[in-house]
């Protein structure tokens, strides 16, 4: 079993992680989601090289979080990009592979 960061313990992470999280007004930060942020997630993670810098951090709902989440090999799921599940503006399914998108 993989033992945690102790960095994520750090008084530095805390307070990145809170900067972060009242810089995005306590809200995820995908495009269209506009849940409250439970979650702060390093965009290039620190495995790969990302930088403890508020500019590598972005707040996420716990929904696009587990989207996105670190396996154990340091790839991220879905490339680490997270998408928003629903209807646009228009009451149509986001999903394009939804039966209503494909009967348009």
């Amino acid at each position: 079993m993989k033992r945690p960061d102790p960095f994520y313990r750090s008084a530095t992470w805390k307070r990145l992680r809170r900067l972060a999280l009242e810089r995005d007004r306590g809200t995820c930060t995908v495009k269209g989601c506009g849940a409250r942020a439970t979650h702060v997630d390093h965009i290039v993670s620190r495995r790969q090289g990302g930088a403890d810098a508020l500019s590598n951090l972005r707040s996420l709902c716990s929904t696009h979080d587990a989207q996105i989440k670190e396996r154990p090999d340091g790839t991220r799921k879905r490339g680490g990009v997270a998408v928003v599940v629903g209807c646009d503006a228009d009451g149509w399914p986001l999903d394009p592979a939804h039966d209503w998108n494909t009967k348009r």
